[in-house]
């Protein structure tokens, strides 16, 4: 089978298209052959800045396609299946999406549900569940989403033309949250509204806080934040008594994330930082049952159309699929197999 591999630490050059064998699936595991694979940062990150390399590395955490075989002890899915992925390559270093066919446990690959396409499959993953915890963080609040989980909860999505901002949009409108996005410009304010934002607010403005307490007077309850410390003095002029700030990117920033204390004390505020590698199995398995559970009511589309522009490679172009996504492709770059 073909493959895209790297044995050492560098730029998109260092990846190469190489012939596998395929796989066959162990106990507890399913083979999937994967028809589209998605990109994310942690991908290039991972490649030019790791810190052990554990042999042969295949990229990629997401993507969609069928189960085609299962292993000993495995009932769901079965051999058909549409599946998406999550974490495939953290689960071992030759498991990513960026090959035919990849060989992964039962907890690492959610159901499609019938009538959603492998663009929509591919692009979960790491931004749903990203979105799906950063949602759930809150004191007091659910912590698997359904519809009218989030009623009267207002969500600040900075970034809301990125992946995440845009399955956090999704999943907050989806859950009843009224949602404002901040955005860079004219483009992206349309791409957040197209993904379900109410609001939209330039971050550049030198009123930006002011304009969003007009939308959310009492303040706004979860910040999706992409921007830690870029962000940290708009955050604490907008977030409401006992609000949570759910960091899960430090964009624009340098390391550390300073937080004017005597502001954030007073208002209870809580910040919670996240990462998906790390977090517990069964938060993981709520973000899986609800991101299927959106799917299910057509609340995740992709595409222009739904505030995700899709940028497409052939996997031999897999180089240039991850240059894309370090260059700041607007939008989710997608793998096809």
């Amino acid at each position: 089978m073909r493959a895209i591999s790297y044995g050492e630490y560098g730029g998109p050059d260092v990846l190469r298209l190489v012939e596998r064998d395929v796989p066959e699936p162990g106990e507890g595991e399913v083979r999937v052959r994967i028809a589209v694979s998605g990109v994310n940062p942690t991908d290039w990150k991972r490649r030019e800045n790791g810190d052990r390399l554990e042999g042969e590395t295949v990229p990629h955490h997401d993507g969609a396609g069928v189960v085609d075989a299962v292993g000993p002890g495995v009932t769901e899915p079965r051999v058909g299946d549409r599946v998406w992925t999550l974490l495939a390559a953290y689960h071992r270093a030759d498991a990513g999406t960026a090959q035919e066919f990849t060989v992964l446990p039962v907890n690492r690959v959610g159901k499609l549900p019938d009538g959603v396409d492998w663009d929509t499959g591919a692009s979960l993953g790491v931004p749903a569940l990203t979105a799906h915890r950063a949602l759930t963080v809150a004191e007091g609040g659910p912590a698997e989403l359904a519809p009218g989980a989030l009623d009267g909860v207002t969500v600040l999505v900075p970034g809301g033309a990125g992946a995440v901002g845009h399955a956090a949009i999704q999943l907050a409108r989806w859950a009843g949250a009224t949602v404002i996005a901040t955005v860079s410009g004219e483009r992206k304010a349309k791409l957040a509204t197209a993904a379900g934002a109410h609001h939209t607010v330039a971050y550049t403005r030198p009123d930006a806080a002011d304009a969003i307490r007009r939308i959310a007077p009492e303040g706004v309850d979860i910040v999706v934040e992409v921007a830690a410390a870029a962000n940290t003095a708009l955050n604490t002029a907008v977030l409401a008594q006992g609000g949570t700030v759910a960091v899960y990117g430090n964009d624009r920033g340098e390391g550390s994330v300073p937080v004017d204390f005597g502001t954030s004390i007073w208002l209870n505020a809580r910040y919670q930082f996240l990462v998906l590698y790390t977090v517990r199995e069964e938060a993981l398995a709520s973000g899986v049952r609800a991101v299927n559970a959106a799917l299910a009511d057509g609340a995740l589309p992709v595409g222009e159309d739904a505030g995700l522009p899709l940028h497409r490679f052939p996997l031999a172009d897999t180089a240039d699929a991850q240059r894309a996504v370090q260059d700041g492709a607007v939008g989710k770059v997608l793998v096809d197999l």
